[in-house]
């Protein structure tokens, strides 16, 4: 299934977004317990970032990035609901804003449909006020089936918060669309971008690669590519034996599946020297660290999860946590279903070469994909 919704450009209509991500909703479809709590949990997060978005200003433009994505969150709970109930977000939100006194101007808002004849309400209100009510607002749908009502005054509420945060309802709406579907849909293969596009096989990263692990007496491992050592020998460097010393088997992961990985470039020496931009950028020192930097926060976390040992989904918490280590460079264009699938796959193998004590990692960049092989194995 494609992760992209079709071409709709900025006017992305309530009812195309209510469409866009109904897909990624895999929750029972008759429970409303999960997403009335998921609601309520996301009003939070916009009460805190709200305010800290209006309060700090361009000194904390992170703020207003948590804030997006709080309001975001909240709305998919709301199309969530609404699907349940039977009503369409559209027409909910029109409802809202008859009933609260919103006034009507054609093309007011940045966000065409129904709600593009939504401005700004007929009197001012404080920021504190405008989230205590949604607070409120929310807290009311709680129970077995909240009532008609009390949905399209949450809704109100949500419109008044998102007003006085001055925040866009369009910027809010497509930043949702491009998460969910990003983190939960398996992305097409033609929306991937190619890093390596147009350059010569010495620069690419190997589209099919055999990379041989082993552990001599000393506990140190190994590289060999092509039957030659790349890379320095690796111990642990930790008195807890966690197996870190096979955690290159995460870079090859990155390469086969992401396409991108600048310490595997800078082993096999691929880097892509013809494209100053990108050698500087992309493939030096800073976006290998990074890269380090990434892989060793991703396994204490995976410690704690025995390396994801029988897991199917990565936490949308620790995607979001990827995703903000590689904010700026190339590899942001992955989505996260991408991440996630790199992160699973990479742990199956980790523990196959940590439980035998090496091995050979076989990876393909056309099928995207990363696989053990024992030792024995004649490949």
């Amino acid at each position: 299934m494609q992760s992209l919704i079709p071409d709709i450009s900025k006017s992305l209509l309530l009812s195309e977004y209510a469409g866009a991500v109904a897909p990624t909703d895999i929750i029972d479809p008759a429970d409303f317990k999960p997403i009335l709590q998921g609601l309520f949990g996301e009003v939070g997060g916009i009460m805190s970032t709200a305010k800290k978005h209006v309060r700090e200003g361009n000194a904390y433009p992170r703020a207003k990035l948590s804030a997006v994505e709080e309001f975001g969150d909240t709305l998919w709970y709301l199309a969530a609901l609404s699907r349940r109930m039977d009503l369409r977000l559209d027409d909910l939100f029109v409802r809202a804003a008859e009933q609260g006194g919103y006034q009507h101007l054609i093309a007011a808002s940045d966000l065409s449909g129904a709600i593009a004849q939504i401005a700004v309400p007929r009197k001012d209100i404080s920021l504190d006020s405008a989230l205590f009510d949604l607070g409120r607002g929310a807290a009311a749908l709680l129970g077995d089936r909240p009532e008609v009502k009390a949905v399209e005054a949450f809704a109100f509420y949500y419109l008044n918060a998102l007003h006085v945060s001055g925040l866009s309802f369009a910027e809010v709406a497509h930043t949702n669309v491009s998460k969910v579907r990003g983190a939960f849909l398996d992305p097409a293969p033609a929306s991937l971008v190619d890093f390596d596009a147009g350059l010569g096989s010495e620069e690419q990263l190997p589209r099919f690669f055999k990379i041989r692990i082993n552990q001599r007496p000393s506990g140190k491992s190994y590289l060999r590519w092509r039957g030659v050592f790349v890379g320095d020998p690796l111990t642990d460097n930790i008195g807890d034996r966690d197996g870190y010393r096979f955690h290159d088997v995460f870079h090859f992961a990155y390469a086969a599946i992401l396409h991108w990985s600048p310490v595997m470039r800078a082993l096999i020496k691929h880097k892509r020297k013809s494209q100053p931009r990108l050698d500087e950028e992309e493939d030096s020192g800073r976006a290998i660290v990074v890269e380090e930097g990434l892989t060793a926060w991703l396994f204490s976390r995976a410690k704690e999860l025995d390396y994801f040992e029988g897991q199917t989904r990565v936490s949308l918490g620790i995607l979001k946590t990827v995703r903000e280590f590689v904010d700026g460079y190339e590899v942001e264009k992955c989505p996260l279903r991408l991440w996630e699938r790199a992160i699973l796959d990479g742990y199956r193998v980790f523990r196959q070469i940590r439980d035998g004590e090496g091995g050979w990692v076989v990876g393909s960049r056309v099928r995207r994909t990363i696989e053990y092989r024992p030792l024995e194995a004649k490949l």
